[in-house]
């Protein structure tokens, strides 16, 4: 039998997906600071030019115009984590259940990477790509009509003033809040027209700066538990069709068939993901121990779940290095449950940890992108140094997830400490 040779197509879509994970890290931070600024429409009518720009790409792009791609999925990934920020402040709207939602939004995103295999699946049915692309493109008029209807024009407010409304049913009733009121309610109105920044009365002594909350111990270790996880499957991501080839020695239908399980394993993200959210929201509802803040609170039940995610990621890239077939089942598995707490739980800890002022900005910094560069060098060590065995490289990752378990040590031994929280102000993210 003979086989083709499809490495270099392999190489080329590992760039591509190397610079689009890259682009969508490293661009959040400017997104963020958009968002925190001008708010919720400015930052969805951006991703949705971007990630419309990006289906028309794909939609006339050909072999002979196959660089289209490179910018093409860039512009989709950018766009489609814009729209996941706005996205996760409707989280606010709910109050015991905040985190549920949260991480349920992001679930969905998750597994909106099993759209391609409904793609893959109406190609080989005869339906052509650039059909399927121009029909995703035209779903942009869904979205613009989401944002002008549906959502704020700045931000929804956490926690809620009395009254709140949004949507058509604010339209034209700008409402705003005397400082009495604000105060009131936990939150201020530092512009009216631009943004509203809630916070919390506990808080209201002092609201930590971007810089306090970029320099903290929480939000150091909290990046380094974010990038090497997501580093982890990055390269996963990037290298499965060359594993898959190598494990089933090239015979097409295999590799097709375990294709397929991936990508109905990612559908599972959207179920997977508000698991971690009632993780987080265990205890809402229930009395707080005397002299406990909600935030500590919150911040304590935030442990077991940043703990669970980095077992599971360990559990995956164990198994992901194994060279066994059938256990690429169990791999698919893991992957899309850890990936789903990994984001979930990104999301909902930084909300939790860090003034609501600064939610876009620390959820897109850039430095976790820098980190998500090292996989096109991995692949290309794993191609040429080591023969296309990439044994050792996940040895090597699985034991760089290790770094993960710091994060939650952390924040348990700040909760355990009464003195550190009688000692810091209280809006401090810092240890």
């Amino acid at each position: 039998m003979q086989f083709l040779d499809c490495s270099g197509q392999d190489e080329q879509f590992s760039l591509i997906f190397t610079i689009a994970s890259f682009m969508t890290n490293f661009l959040l931070l400017p997104n963020g600071f958009l968002f925190d600024r001008f708010g919720t429409m400015v930052a969805r009518l951006l991703g949705i030019s971007l990630y419309t720009t990006g289906a028309l790409f794909v939609a006339f792009s050909s072999s002979a115009l196959s660089s289209l791609l490179f910018p093409a999925l860039s512009f989709i990934a950018v766009g489609g984590i814009l729209f996941l920020v706005t996205n996760t402040q409707i989280g606010n709207l709910f109050g015991s259940t905040r985190s549920t939602v949260i991480t349920l939004y992001n679930g969905a995103f998750d597994s909106s990477s099993a759209l391609f295999l409904i793609i893959k699946l109406l190609f080989e049915a005869g339906i052509s790509l650039r059909a399927s692309f121009l029909f995703l493109a035209a779903c942009g008029v869904i979205h613009l009509v989401r944002t002008f209807l549906l959502l704020p024009r700045t931000h929804i407010p956490y926690p809620l003033p009395e009254g709140y409304t949004y949507g058509v049913k604010s339209c034209g009733q700008a409402k705003t809040f005397s400082p009495e009121q604000a105060a009131a309610n936990g939150n201020m109105q530092r512009d009216v027209v631009t943004e509203e920044m809630p916070f919390n009365k506990e808080t209201a002594e002092k609201v930590a700066t971007f810089w306090e909350c970029f320099l903290s111990k929480f939000f150091i270790w909290h990046l380094v538990w974010l990038s090497v996880m997501q580093l982890r499957h990055y390269l996963f991501i990037g290298t499965l069709n060359p594993m898959l080839q190598r494990l089933t020695q090239g015979e097409t239908s295999l590799v097709s068939t375990y294709t397929n399980a991936f990508a109905v394993t990612q559908l599972c993200g959207v179920l997977c993901a508000p698991w971690n959210g009632l993780i987080m929201d265990r205890h809402k509802g229930k009395p707080r121990t005397p002299g406990v803040s909600e935030k500590e609170a919150d911040l304590r039940a935030s442990v077991l779940s940043l703990t669970l995610t980095a077992l599971q990621c360990v559990l995956f890239s164990i198994c992901a290095s194994t060279p066994f077939l059938p256990l690429q089942y169990l791999t698919f598995i893991l992957q899309v449950l850890n990936r789903s707490f990994l984001y979930g739980g990104h999301a909902a800890f930084i909300s939790i940890a860090f003034p609501p002022c600064h939610f876009g900005k620390l959820y897109g910094m850039a430095l976790s992108s820098v980190v998500s560069l090292l996989q096109y060098p991995c692949f290309i060590l794993v191609k040429g140094v080591l023969g296309g065995d990439p044994l050792y490289v996940n040895i090597a990752l699985t034991l760089l997830s290790l770094l993960a378990f710091i994060h939650p040590v952390c924040v348990y031994l700040h909760c355990r400490d009464p003195a550190a929280r009688r000692g810091k102000p209280k809006d401090s993210p810092s240890s």
